[in-house]
């Protein structure tokens, strides 16, 4: 079939399959691809090639040549970059460079943490310092500096540029103010020192987070070792195991796996050091204040009042949620009333099964992988006039033989980029939901064309049998959907430069696309558009929809404050520094903000791997949820598939990636600029419970 014919059959398909027998099923094309294992036929005369389809990545040492081959282009056009009169070639060229260098380090970044093979993943690790290490020299170039301060110093120049080339110009100027470019050249040497060691810090704390803890089998009861992993005369403990229903399974794992390691203590207090050290020296307050300008927040204070005010509304509900789990817990048993940390996941999720009988296995069957992904791509269609079709990927394109390929269409502008999957179970790989820009979309004023972005979605679920597809719990369907929120904003913002693509934006905004997915992925307007039994063919029933809709806004205000001690703890962190250990820090947050108890010989914060990534903006996720919140309602709710209003959507916040202020694309999508007022009034409202569904649910 032509690709104009593939795409004629996607934009007009509706229905996920034809029903031949009440259990035989067809499935349409991306439902297929997803529901069924993948059988690549062997072809000894095909030749090999790289990763991605680069050439050279056809073996470990090619990221070497590849590597080498970036280093040389950055040394033809630094000297572009520095000799051409000031303008918008200028402009061009900082781009160009910084496209050359990410292509390279953006591939590596990925995978070191992804690919199976351990060369492969030391070969990436080697370029990603390599590159690194040549990017903090280049933010401390004065010469490139200096070029680029011509431009803007200039006000017959200066104005000149469109918006977005001025905007591109800021946030590079704005990367070598935060470097120290001001510096003299000792303290410039300074600040690139401090950056390296950073890096080396940062993965060393990232590795020690996730390591497991162990203790000796005879610390624990005999008949709690098979809920552990064995070795030798120690039981291993990687994890909190939430989820038990053994109050003492849960005590162990929560006080074993939170155990204080006084080498990753150093590791963490030294990185906030640095991180200090490294703000002062450049010139802001405190690393919170470097790390916050350009956001929607913009400072530290902003933050630490958004936080004070949601957690002072929440107050009275959070207080009857924590209440409900004690009045749980004593019923369950009395011997263990005192409610604690390692209860909350549990008892919140008990609460909501109990009161909205949501038990995962009664979803599943109706949400299987390739049904959600035929779900996603009716929503895109009508959204947006936007297909995904599955591509069969090329000998050596992709790190595993069950990562599916995917070419989003326009069907007017054609091919906006690729989106590789790589959703399934695997040893040794990552267990975490995640999005990563593989290469950036840009319009390439070489060749007059446009560099289509290229992602790669990672999750981790169970993959296809013979007898069964992938069957996704709600959890997992909402994860789902939120990935590849970040994935349609790196799809559907054609900018024209690549530093700013996709969601190469502030934190806090970056979070908004993935987190509005989410609210398609609860309404039962979308869902019924796909979610059918993967035997039967029945429609997931509407009050199952609606239930679990409503079941989130059990303990809604606990797991909010939750998520507020940690965003005020991320904020104290990397505020002045203080004259006592984080242990200490989280202690007095834990009381202030959280009000159940700190247990002794815990240090959560070195499980808090999101410090380095997100270090001063874990704040962004509440942020980010409001202004979802704000968007939805005001936008999708009277009709989640209009697409007037998915074409103003894209037109006003995802066409721009990074290359528009926050708060000015907020604006233009509400039409107003909200406060921080209006910020926690959105978390606040999502708790309020429809009363339309007790009264639905006693009547059935």
């Amino acid at each position: 079939m032509s690709s104009s014919g593939r795409l004629l059959y996607f934009v007009k398909s509706r229905s996920l399959w034809t029903h031949f027998s009440r259990r035989v099923t067809t499935w349409s094309p991306v439902g297929a691809a997803f529901n069924t294992k993948t059988h690549r036929k062997l072809n000894l005369f095909e030749k090999k090639g790289g990763l991605f389809g680069v050439p050279e990545l056809s073996c470990p040492a090619g990221f070497e040549v590849a590597t080498n081959e970036a280093l040389r282009n950055t040394e033809r056009l630094l000297e572009k970059a520095c000799s051409c009169s000031p303008g918008v070639e200028t402009v061009e060229s900082f781009d160009q460079l910084s496209d050359g260098l990410c292509k390279v380090a953006d591939l590596a970044d990925f995978v070191k943490v992804a690919h199976p093979d351990p060369e492969f993943r030391k070969a990436a690790e080697k370029t990603c310092i390599e590159i690194g290490t040549v990017v903090e020299k280049l933010n401390t170039n004065v010469e490139l500096c200096q070029s680029l301060k011509r431009l803007l110093d200039d006000p017959d120049v200066a104005a000149q540029l469109d918006p977005d080339t001025r905007r591109v110009a800021e946030l590079f100027m704005f990367d070598f103010e935060i470097s120290g470019i001001h510096l003299d050249d000792k303290l410039r040497k300074e600040a690139v020192a401090l950056h390296i060691k950073l890096l080396d810090l940062s993965n060393e704390f990232l590795a020690g987070s996730h390591m497991p803890n162990r203790i000796a089998r005879s610390a624990i009861p005999e008949h709690l070792h098979l809920q552990f992993a064995s070795e030798g005369s120690f039981v291993q403990v990687g994890g909190l195991h939430a989820d038990s229903p053994d109050d003492l399974v849960r005590e162990i794992a929560y006080r074993i796996y939170l155990y204080p390691n006084h080498d990753l203590m150093e590791c963490l207090e030294e990185l906030l050091r640095c991180r200090y050290k490294l703000a002062k020296l450049v010139g802001y307050e405190s690393y919170g204040h470097r790390a916050l300008k350009g956001t929607m927040a913009r400072t530290p204070e902003t933050v630490m009042s958004f936080l004070q005010l949601l957690t002072e509304k929440l107050a009275d509900r959070t207080a009857k949620d924590f209440q409900m789990m004690r009045d749980m817990k004593k019923k369950m048993n009395p011997r263990y009333s005192e409610l604690m940390p390692w209860d909350h996941p549990y008892l919140s999720g008990l609460l909501r099964a109990e009161r909205f009988n949501i038990e995962p296995s009664l979803y599943s069957p109706y949400l299987s992988l390739g049904a959600c992904m035929e779900g996603l791509n009716i929503l895109f269609t009508q959204l947006y006039g936007v297909s995904l079709m599955s591509e069969q990927p090329a000998a050596g394109e992709v790190w595993s033989e069950d990562v599916r390929k995917l070419a989003v269409v326009h069907e007017t502008e054609g091919l906006l980029g690729y989106i590789y999957c790589d959703f399934f179970h695997r040893p040794d790989k990552p267990h975490q939901d995640c999005h990563f820009t593989i290469r950036g979309g840009r319009q390439c004023q070489e060749s007059g064309r446009y560099q289509v972005p290229v992602v790669v979605l990672m999750l981790s679920l169970p993959p296809p049998t013979k007898s069964a597809p992938t069957l996704l719990s709600p959890g997992m369907m909402e994860n789902l959907f939120h990935e590849m929120g970040h994935a349609m904003h790196s799809m559907l913002g054609r900018t024209r430069y690549q530093h700013v693509t996709g969601t190469r934006c502030a934190t806090d905004f970056a979070e908004v696309p993935s987190i509005l997915m989410e609210y398609f992925a609860t309404d039962y307007r979308v869902i019924s558009q796909f979610a059918r039994h993967y035997q039967t063919g029945q429609p997931l029933p509407e009050t199952m929809v609606t239930r679990l809709c409503e079941s989130k806004k059990v303990c809604g205000a606990a797991d909010t404050q939750l998520q507020i001690f940690y965003a005020v703890l991320d904020q104290i962190y990397h505020g002045k520094p203080q004259n006592r250990s984080t242990t200490d820090v989280l202690q007095e947050m834990q009381q202030k903000f959280y009000s159940l108890p700190y247990t002794a010989n815990t240090a959560w914060q070195l499980r808090f791997s999101h410090l380095v990534g997100y270090g001063a903006k874990y704040y962004s996720y509440l942020m980010s949820r409001a202004v979802a919140s704000m968007v939805w309602k005001q936008c999708f709710v009277q009709d989640p598939l209009n697409r007037d209003m998915g074409e103003r959507y894209r037109r006003e916040m995802l066409a721009h990636g990074g290359a528009k202020e926050p708060l000015l694309m907020v604006e233009g999508m509400l039409q107003r600029r909200p406060t921080i007022q209006d910020f926690v009034d959105a978390l606040v409202s999502e708790l309020q419970p429809n009363f339309e569904t007790f009264i639905m649910d006693s009547e059935g």
